[in-house]
């Protein structure tokens, strides 16, 4: 965090909705015609033609604005903004860089209440995101796991263009709102499906909203049931055994995680529930498997599991920097798979590998020593009941190794 700047001067940031300043009290519209020193975009100081004394337009480039309000040292300094200046916006980034006590926030209506505000819907349950300036893949899986939903967009994620990801991710279709110039005399709303959206164009200040009424994917479930899963002659990681890997790779600390050998996907695909956003790659080389791996990522309308089609250690070297890796199969090159996965992986990261055959886990303990890193091992052992006759017996699974190595922190 940047140390704040202190200064008696305050720094007002006024958020101004469509309506320009026939929205603003007398108070804040004189605010802003006697400011010493006036920033905004360029189209909220085109809102103002004859206010202030300088003017300096805010861009992209932040670190211009902060260099420009470190130099003024006089009072009547105006930041405008569009909407609440903490959603989304500057208010919380000046707060943070001149201080609290200095910033002094104006809120307007933000776009996302005057969006819901035009169909009569409560959004205190719905999701908020933004693809303004933002990846959409960053979007997708927490679109995917709401029932009500509002999302910026920009010039170039349109609408169309969140549509169509998340139409691949899986969310089936429900009713979608595009709000367009809201608060302004030539408001829109358009109502549709989200099917419909795909090429189609719309103003570029628009509010996307989706109410898909049931989330299409189910966020937090792990351990679930290996039925739930297509397999290639029953190879997936057991739903118990499974419950105790995510425990151990704690994806939802992670931004960024690798399963290699992902198999059926099972591990991928509850790992992506259980994370807040990021990314997982499901690396795999079996064309078989492949096959079975995308059908249970469509299955589950999991939006953000990337399937790679390779062997390791090859296949890493594009991927990025996890925060957790798991390890489940390795075509044989187990060494050199553990050398890449602990030399890429983040600090304070997981790696999280099993076994079930005794020489694979000496491999690893050879490793793990010569790493030095916290390491564990454990064995589960899993009998399942099984009936027969009048009674129930256990069935016994093979058991299985579960190994982790804990990256340590930089110091």
């Amino acid at each position: 965090m940047t140390a704040a700047i202190t200064s008696a001067a305050p720094i007002h940031i006024v958020g101004i909705d469509g309506s320009g300043p026939a929205g603003l009290p007398s108070s804040l519209v004189a605010l802003v015609q006697g400011a010493h020193l006036l920033c905004g975009g360029q189209r909220q100081l085109q809102l103002f033609p004859n206010a202030g004394g300088e003017r300096f337009t805010v861009t992209a480039d932040l670190d211009a604005l902060y260099r420009r309000l470190e130099q003024s040292s006089g009072g009547g300094v105006v930041v405008l903004a569009s909407g609440d200046p903490c959603f989304f916006g500057l208010g919380p980034l000046l707060s943070e860089r001149f201080g609290r006590e200095r910033v002094v926030i104006h809120p307007a209506p933000s776009s996302v209440s005057l969006a819901f505000a035009r169909l009569g819907l409560a959004w205190q349950d719905a999701v908020v995101l933004s693809a303004h300036g933002r990846s959409i893949d960053g979007l997708v899986t927490q679109a995917l796991h709401a029932a009500k939903l509002a999302i910026l967009t920009d010039a170039e994620h349109t609408p169309a263009a969140v549509a169509q990801a998340l139409l691949a991710a899986g969310m089936p279709d429900c009713p979608a709102f595009v709000c367009e110039r809201l608060g302004e005399i030539d408001e829109r709303v358009h109502q549709t499906r989200l099917y419909d959206l795909p090429g189609r164009c719309f103003a570029p200040l628009n509010v996307l909203l989706l109410l898909p009424g049931q989330p299409a994917a189910e966020r937090g479930a792990f351990g679930r049931s290996d039925d739930a899963y297509n397999s290639v002659r029953g190879q997936i990681t057991k739903a118990e055994v499974r419950a105790v890997t995510l425990a151990k790779l704690e994806p939802w600390r992670a931004g960024v995680c690798w399963d290699i050998g992902a198999g059926s996907g099972s591990i991928s695909i509850e790992a992506a529930g259980l994370m807040h956003s990021g990314a997982v790659y499901a690396v795999e080389q079996d064309p078989e498997q492949i096959a079975v791996l995308r059908a249970n990522v469509r299955r589950h309308h999991t939006g953000f599991v990337h399937v790679i089609e390779g062997s390791a250690p090859e296949a890493l070297e594009s991927l990025p920097a996890p925060d957790s890796v798991f390890i489940g199969g390795t075509g044989g090159a187990l060494a050199a798979t553990l050398r890449i996965a602990a030399d890429r992986l983040r600090p304070g990261g997981r790696l999280v590998a099993n076994f079930t055959l005794l020489e694979r886990l000496s491999v690893w303990q050879t490793f793990a020593a010569g790493l030095g890193w916290p390491s564990e091992v454990c064995q589960i052992s899993v009998a399942r009941g099984q009936a027969i006759a009048d009674g129930t017996r256990l069935a016994p699974l093979g058991p299985v190794f579960v190994t982790r190595l804990l990256k340590p922190e930089l110091s």
